[in-house]
């Protein structure tokens, strides 16, 4: 019971420091700024320090003898009874991104404009579905239910935690709450992936770390892409590559008058 505990207590540590962190917000919503700056290097460094622990806790997963008896006791307790599934992983890996649109609709403001926001967003995703599609074709673990061999690591627990980091990012200064019920439901989308047989506990710890990073890295470099693509001017349209569900696509951002 105790790595439960551990994998818990991982999945929910960004909170303290956020909440300990969380700076004055602007009472006057009509004087909002919105900025597009990259935060301190030495910062961003000792933020991805927990994802990248989620990552390396799911590769040594693959083949340490102690957390692959983890993985099969994880399975044995989490793995829906008598085969009821539910396909409701497969839809709410997006609610955190859809909440924070819904945000912004509401009057929310959080610290981007709507295009650099989409962009954030498309970068995160890019990174993280390039990341999954190589991974899972190099590792070539098999499902738990014997499916296929792109067990490693859990896209849809990528795709839930890079949308719950940017939730949390963006309204970091409104409430920490909003990142929080972001990263419930991502969480959820985790436990989903291995009630329904489809992943291993590794996939899954490695599937949020492989979000998490894709968020703070596209947060964190979109000031010199805007810089050096648009040269700090809104384009009008914009078009990012992206793979989902394994299968290509993209990403259309448009800017409204």
């Amino acid at each position: 019971m105790y790595k439960y505990v551990f994998i818990s207590v991982l999945m929910i540590s960004p909170f303290s420091r956020a909440s300990a962190q969380q700076v004055n917000r602007n009472k006057d919503s009509s004087r909002h700024d919105y900025a597009v700056t990259a935060i301190p290097t030495k910062t961003f460094l000792h933020r991805m320090v927990l994802p990248a622990t989620f990552v390396l806790y799911g590769v040594f997963s693959l083949n340490n003898s102690t957390l692959l008896d983890w993985n099969e006791d994880a399975q044995k307790r989490l793995v829906a009874a008598n085969g009821n599934y539910t396909h409701l992983d497969n839809y709410i890996q997006y609610l955190p991104a859809v909440a924070g649109h819904v945000l912004s609709i509401a009057g929310v403001k959080g610290k981007h404009k709507l295009f650099d926001r989409l962009m954030i967003d498309g970068m995160a995703a890019a990174i993280a579905t390039t990341v999954i599609f190589t991974v899972k074709r190099t590792s070539r673990e098999t499902r738990p239910d014997l499916s296929d061999p792109y067990s490693f690591p859990s896209g849809h627990t990528a795709t839930a935690f890079a949308s719950a980091e940017l939730l949390r990012q963006e309204y970091s200064d409104v409430s920490p709450w909003y990142g929080i019920a972001g990263y419930g439901v991502a969480a959820l989308t985790g436990y989903l992936r291995m009630y329904n047989n489809k992943h291993w506990l590794g996939d899954v710890v490695a599937g949020a770390g492989v979000g998490i990073l894709s968020a703070q890295l596209a947060n964190q470099f979109y000031p010199l892409v805007r810089k050096i693509l648009f040269h700090n001017k809104t384009p009008f349209a914009v078009i990012l590559p992206t793979w989902q569900q394994g299968g290509p696509g993209v990403h259309m951002f448009y800017s409204l008058p």
